[in-house]
């Protein structure tokens, strides 16, 4: 018999794992390239890879291989074969044509006609007749690929892809190609799995692709016993004895091994995809082989009489606009599912985003790149084993709630012991020395709040670096929910505590870090002599742009509290701040003091707290400027709050950089005796023009508010960028005053750093 080049396709990053499956066909003198695997063999050795291969797409035969430099090259090079033994005149044929880097051919479509009209006129001229094209199911089937300048001819002996086993109803889309399908599970180690009579669960099933290549793995079930067209049939050199004894060896192999076959069950939420996946098992002739239930991700559980082996599953990606969050809480779910029934079991899933990964809280093996179609994925492999368990990092307000309240309510001692299981003390879990601090700076910060008549202030600021975290106290007016913060009914004093978590760095565990949060949040109810309703947690993460104004929320809950004789509004659930930075309580009030009769302009002026200031303060006449129609809003009803109303009053919404630069144009228009500038560290806010940054744009910044400044007029300018380096060379023509140290007030003074702030004058 003779031996032939030939050449098995497979998609990108596969090629190892064809590679392993050619070696366990008997197959040698195997070299694996890019997208493909090329090896020598016999018509039985390619025949049995058309039969056998899982992963493969195609098998051709290399006919031969030619230097194409020119169009007249490719036509030659094709007429040198003798296509009569190949195919008759009153055949069919199709031909599949691809390039690459080729300077004499780059469309793919006409370099097919050429091969065409080669094959054509060769055969019309020998015997006056011609071969037929026919894409669908053709005699023979051309490939020709021209790489450069080096083109190779062969025959496709699978006729169409090898991925199309037979059983698909081709009317039913499926999100995977089976050849994918057996890669996952060849890379997950089933086959051995199997062997050990270890279960097989697809838990989002689909069309039950997963189950059906697991099942033909498993009772080695020939992936082209089913089809009924290769492209060999037609050939004329096919061997149709040597066809027919292999065939009926696969037969013979899977009668054998569908009577071993170990639990194979899938499990989905949607009936039409439950009833597809029912059909392409009976097609497969699977029927009472593989059990197929509609079952939702949370309640995917084993029978108990199932043997632990491997839970596989392609879960929805999450590409389509839209469906981040939904599907990040679809990966948690799964996580639950798999701690919860599956210890003891292998896990695999295949991914495009890595991050979802973590999502689940079990640790992975190193993860394993594999293409679906054009889409980068990994397939992460998992062992459900408590070891490898971990709290994922979460991604809202609401779910680092959920998640540190959970610790310490759900996880028990163990029996006879006062540990728990990963060796966290009660003692540690209830934060004794957190609370011990908390009550000494609560003793003397309380004293200095009533002193000062201070309603709102931090009490712990990090004083431990094991508890990194802020508490700040608000007493204030507590209303009932209505449309509007003014149309709020009051309902009495109350007192509540904020708790703004500062982000572990990477070295600290995650779960470690969140037992400690959890002490934190059970010890300040009792030290501070609130209900835990009244305590909210916040993650302070380093912002990017101004995240700190984004809304977290949507409750809509405002508070009245007051400062100095001015009430404020504030609100703790719907925003990352409160809508009332308490570090500036004393440039407040200085802007309070010195506001009588006064014009005012506060710029970058978020919820219009300084405004409110200077109002009750006795101002003229009062500018708000601020970007955000939400926080102009919020000004507004502060203003109101304290009966501050009328046309002397405005509020202006508009990007402040750009309204600056227009308004220092023409300065002597808008003329201010006392400004207020606080403005972010970094913005690169959608409704800006460029990106703003503070250490680089604060001359022009400060300059052009102080065209603004009426004679005698004061500028006050605040940043809380701690790197800050303020350019006065630059700003030569002002008087700058560093007055930081008297705007920091007592109950930040263990981080003074919290802000810097300058008295600018002309």
């Amino acid at each position: 018999m003779s031996t032939y080049q030939l050449f098995a396709t497979t998609p990108k990053a596969m090629e190892t794992i064809l590679t392993e499956e050619l070696q366990s066909l008997g197959i040698n003198n195997i070299k694996a390239t890019m997208a493909g695997v090329a090896f020598q063999g016999d018509l039985e050795t390619a025949y049995r890879a058309c039969l056998w291969s899982r992963t493969a797409n195609r098998i051709l035969l290399v006919l031969s291989s030619f230097e194409v430099k020119t169009q007249e090259d490719l036509y030659n090079g094709v007429q040198k074969i003798n296509w009569f033994e190949h195919i008759n005149p009153e055949d069919t044929f199709a031909v599949s044509f691809s390039a690459k880097n080729s300077q004499a051919i780059n469309n793919t479509h006409f370099g097919a006609l050429k091969v065409k009209d080669a094959i054509v006129d060769q055969m019309r001229v020998k015997f006056q007749k011609r071969p037929s094209i026919n894409t669908g199911q053709p005699h023979i089937r051309i490939n020709v690929y021209l790489n450069g300048e080096s083109a190779q001819l062969s025959l496709d002996l699978s006729g169409e892809s090898l991925h199309r086993r037979g059983y698909r109803d081709i009317n039913i889309k499926a999100p995977m190609k089976e050849n994918l399908a057996a890669a996952m599970l060849l890379r997950c180690g089933w086959p051995e799995i199997a062997k050990q009579h270890g279960s097989l669960i697809d838990p989002m099933c689909g069309s039950g692709t997963l189950l059906l290549e697991g099942a033909m793995i498993a009772a080695d079930y020939a992936p082209g016993l089913l089809r009924d067209y290769f492209g060999f049939t037609g050939w004329k050199k096919h061997d149709a004895e040597c066809w027919k004894k292999l065939r009926i060896e696969a037969l013979q192999r899977r009668k054998a091994g569908l009577e071993k076959l170990p639990v194979i069950a899938g499990f989905d939420q949607n009936r039409h995809t439950v009833n597809a996946a029912q059909t392409h098992i009976a097609n497969a002739g699977l029927q009472n082989k593989i059990h197929v239930e509609r079952r939702d991700i949370e309640d995917a559980e084993p029978a108990e009489s199932w043997k632990p082996g491997l839970l596989i599953c392609n879960p929805p990606y999450g590409e389509r606009l839209g469906d981040a969050q939904e599907t990040a809480e679809l990966y948690k779910k799964m996580g639950e599912t798999l701690k919860a029934h599956f210890i003891g079991w292998k896990a695999a899933l295949i991914i495009s985003d890595p991050e979802l990964g973590f999502r689940l809280g079990i640790r992975s093996q190193k993860p394993i790149t594999l293409f679906n179609g054009a889409l980068e994925c990994k397939l992460l492999r998992l062992n459900i084993e408590e070891s490898n368990f971990f709290i994922p990092k979460a991604k809202t307000q609401e779910e680092r709630i959920a998640q540190v309240l959970a610790i310490g309510t759900t996880k028990q001692p163990d029996a006879g012991t006062e540990r728990f299981a990963d060796g966290e003390s009660v003692s540690e879990l209830r934060a004794e020395a957190f609370a011990n601090r908390l009550k000494k700076n609560l003793k003397k910060m309380s004293k200095w709040a009533r002193q000062n008549h201070i309603t709102c202030y931090r009490v712990y600021d990090a004083d431990l670096p094991e508890y990194a975290a802020a508490v700040d106290i608000y007493q204030g007016e507590a209303y009932r929910s209505q449309s509007t913060p003014l149309a709020y009914a009051a309902v009495g004093e109350q007192t509540w505590v904020i708790v703004q978590e500062y982000e572990p760095p990477k070295t600290v565990d995650q779960h470690k870090a969140d037992q400690r949060l959890a002490g934190l949040l059970a010890e300040i109810p009792q030290v501070l002599g609130v209900n835990s309703e009244q305590v909210f947690l916040k993650i302070r993460r380093k912002q990017r742009s101004a995240d700190q104004y984004e809304k977290q929320g949507d409750q809509g809950r405002f508070h009245s509290i007051e400062e100095g004789g001015c009430k404020l509004l504030v609100n703790f659930e719907d925003y990352l701040d409160t809508g009332l930075f308490l570090d500036h309580r004393p440039i407040r009030m200085l802007i309070q003091r010195q506001a009588k009769g006064k014009r005012f302009l506060n710029l970058f002026a978020y919820t219009g707290t300084a405004t409110a200031h200077a109002a009750v303060g006795g101002a003229k006449s009062t500018t708000t400027v601020d970007m955000s129609n939400t926080y102009i809003n919020w000004a507004k009803n502060n203003m109101a709050l304290n009966k501050c109303t009328g046309e002397q009053h405005e509020f202006i919404q508009a990007d402040c950089v750009e309204w600056l630069e227009n308004e220092a144009k023409q300065a002597e228009i808008r003329q201010y005796d006392l400004i207020f500038l606080d403005p972010p560290t970094f913005s690169n806010s959608k409704r800006m023009d460029d990106v703003f940054d503070i250490q680089n744009d604060h001359v022009q910044l400060i300059n052009n508010t102080a065209a603004l400044l009426a004679p005698d007029g004061i500028l006050y300018f605040s940043t809380n960028f701690r790197r800050f380096k303020m350019d006065k060379p630059a700003l030569s023509g002002l008087t700058l005053e560093d007055i930081t140290a008297t705007t920091i007030p007592e109950d930040f003074s263990r981080s003074p750093r919290i802000h810097y702030c300058w008295r600018i004058t002309k």
